[in-house]
């Protein structure tokens, strides 16, 4: 796939991909108070509602999209044990595949948004076609739909965002309808290139337009957090940990520089 590059709001090109490695760091409440700095107040704020399947969950990437709508045809009585375990292929070879076919087009740092289009009851993800992102380097899914399998999910450590959890398939409930055109999930906009990130407190989607001044201002606001944290550790007689380790920060950053 060939790097799209983007414009931000003064001008300059810049890949979204090479972008994403300033944010890794950061958490998204400094990226949060970023935006609030430069007056994008409450934009790219996802509903709490949407939220990481398990804690601990973190990742940044770039938005590919995924629009989906409630099917409109039901899925017809399957007459033996073969065709229920193949609903999928029964119902894709009548119907097709829509949209869904798109893994061959992510890159590695890609995190898949969908929007299920009010589709209720159906875990359009679950435990292994979610893994089909991750071979393709996707970093994780986000939906406001739901998840199924989600034991193996967590197990799996698969970086899945959802509104809750589901126990249906896909046949006679939703379809696929188009990649990469502007979505709505929990509130906010997302467009392909937009970079957005999850971790215990929830998901933020900043624009590509401001992309890069948010990067640089969350990763100050960051630094300062860790410093001020530090010096309470030290109050406290508490050992030190990676979360208040800001050399290692200012060494990342420096890597990145060269």
């Amino acid at each position: 796939m060939t790097t799209q590059t983007f414009t931000d709001r003064t001008g300059q090109s810049y890949d979204p991909f090479d972008l994403r490695k300033h944010y890794e760091p950061l958490r998204v409440v400094d990226v949060c108070d970023a935006l609030d700095g430069i007056g994008y107040f409450n934009i790219g704020l996802v509903s709490e509602e949407i939220r990481p399947l398990w804690p601990g969950m973190k990742f940044w990437g770039v938005a590919y999209t995924l629009r989906c709508v409630p099917a409109n045809k039901p899925m017809w009585t399957l007459e033996s044990t073969e065709d229920i375990v193949a609903a999928h292929a029964r119902w894709f070879d009548t119907v097709g595949r829509g949209a869904l076919g798109f893994n061959d087009q992510l890159k590695p740092g890609h995190v898949v948004v969908t929007d299920v289009g009010g589709a209720d009851n159906v875990g359009l993800w679950g435990s292994e076609n979610a893994m089909g992102v991750l071979e393709k380097g996707g970093v994780g899914i986000i939906t406001n739909g739901q998840c199924r399998d989600t034991g193996e999910v967590t197990l799996q450590k698969t970086p899945m965002v959802c509104k809750s959890r589901g126990r249906t398939i896909i046949p006679g409930r939703i379809e696929a309808v188009e990649t990469q055109v502007p979505v709505g999930i929990g509130g906010a906009q997302v467009r392909p290139g937009d970079i957005v990130g999850v971790d215990d407190d929830g998901v933020v989607v900043v624009p590509y337009e401001v992309a890069p001044e948010v990067a640089r201002h969350a990763k100050e606001i960051l630094l300062a957090d860790m410093r001020a944290r530090g010096k309470r550790y030290e109050t406290l007689g508490m050992e030190r940990d990676e979360t208040v380790d800001a050399e290692a920060i200012e060494r990342y950053y420096a890597g990145l520089a060269a």
